[in-house]
């Protein structure tokens, strides 16, 4: 008898926790880039990286990444974007955020990442998106070089826009490497239901 009861309140928590998880997934919050290649919808994960998100959703709500650019793009590796003008000015930003890599959300193929500087706290508007799976760039250890790059939500639509990006042709612009040539404009960022 004992086991049996076990075994149903283990059901029913097991059941509880997947409605729970749906239902939290349906609340997440999404945000549209609408880029001169089509549209890419990103859905953030405010539970796991609260400060991440909250983080962009400024930004977007800011207007800030109206106008920017995809300004490095590397097939089989990542395309960041989120901090310079079509001028290739780079926009002036607020405080950089904490790192939340250690978050355990991997940088696998379509999640979003906030892009830094060597030093492990300094990220500020700039994010990138995943090619791949690129699990040298999570979190192994709370030093300069583990803390690794913060995931804050994943391509829900439109990665294929993403993959499109990756067979543009890129160069040289002043000291940057890897610029596409042909500007790849986020047009407007925006949060959507």
């Amino acid at each position: 008898m004992r086991i049996l009861v076990l075994s149903l309140m283990l059901f029913l928590t097991t059941t509880f926790s997947f409605a729970t998880e749906n239902k939290m997934s349906d609340t997440q919050t999404k945000v549209k880039l609408t880029t001169t290649l089509g549209d890419i919808i990103v859905q953030l994960n405010p539970e796991k990286a609260p400060i991440s998100s909250a983080n962009f959703l400024t930004y977007v709500n800011e207007g800030f990444y109206n106008g920017t650019i995809f300004h490095r793009v590397i097939p089989g590796f990542m395309a960041q974007g989120g901090g310079f003008d079509t001028s290739f000015n780079q926009k002036a930003v607020h405080d950089p955020i904490k790192n939340e890599a250690n978050n355990g959300l991997p940088n696998n193929r379509g999640t979003i990442a906030m892009a830094r500087t060597p030093a492990p706290d300094s990220a500020t508007a700039q994010f990138f998106i995943n090619y791949k799976d690129n699990s040298f760039l999570n979190h192994t250890s709370p030093t300069p070089n583990g803390w690794g790059y913060a995931v804050f939500g994943e391509v829900i639509e439109g990665m294929e826009i993403v993959d499109a990006m990756a067979k543009q042709p890129t160069g040289n612009r002043g000291p940057h490497q890897d610029v596409p040539k042909t500007d790849i404009v986020i047009e407007k960022a925006e949060v959507i239901e």
